[in-house]
């Protein structure tokens, strides 16, 4: 670094780095969500699993990982689909851990039976431990 600083000087330095920053106004679109419309059953339930394990934010992961090895399995075409929008379409993981814990209203859109299985699961009633994600199979 202090090789670069002495080749280019500390000024230039310091007027890179405001151009940069100035360049950098807002957050960079999401683009749409894509559906996998040809994506079989086996595939889709792969695919969903993996996205409940690795979410980016360890609430999330350990909510999601748990609550789809709980019921992936049993999901029939329409909860596969519900789950598939609530794990894509949400911009923002912390929504999804509001919506589930409570802290937040559920939007019409997301207010469906697969929230409800969510939100229950949250609840932990049998005082499961989850403490870490499920082993995979």
């Amino acid at each position: 670094m202090s090789q670069l600083i002495r080749n280019i000087g500390p000024r230039a330095l310091n007027l890179s780095a405001r151009a940069f920053s100035s360049q950098r106004t807002s957050e960079p679109p999401i683009p749409p969500y894509q559906w996998h419309k040809t994506e079989s059953d086996g595939v889709k339930r792969a695919r969903l699993l993996y996205q409940s394990r690795k979410r980016g934010m360890l609430e999330n992961d350990l909510l999601l990982s748990t609550f789809a090895a709980k019921h992936l399995k049993s999901m029939d075409e329409a909860l596969l689909n519900q789950y598939d929008r609530l794990l894509n379409l949400p911009s923002n993981d912390w929504d999804i851990y509001y919506w589930a814990v409570g802290n937040k209203p559920v939007p019409d859109d997301f207010d469906n039976k697969i929230m409800a299985l969510l939100k229950e699961h949250v609840k932990n009633v049998n005082r499961e431990k989850r403490l870490r994600q499920p082993d995979l199979n």
